[in-house]
């Protein structure tokens, strides 16, 4: 006969190092897709800049929010 096993710490601490992975890829999506549309937009430099940082900002707010209601 075998033994269940309850969750290991070092799989479930894994699992949490992949959500925040995760979390960061889709903050970091959110963030270049909106300063690749300013940029075919034919926005400068600074305001592409400008554009990354409100939507990685949004990104994070999405990614919260997120959290938020699985919870």
């Amino acid at each position: 006969m075998s033994r269940r096993r309850g969750p290991r710490s070092d799989s479930s601490d894994r699992n949490q190092r992949r959500l925040r992975q995760l979390g960061a890829a889709f903050v970091l999506l959110v963030g270049l897709s909106g300063g690749m549309m300013a940029l075919q937009g034919d926005a400068s430099l600074l305001t592409a800049g400008v554009v990354i940082l409100g939507c990685l900002v949004a990104g994070s707010v999405l990614l919260w929010y997120l959290h938020w209601i699985v919870r």
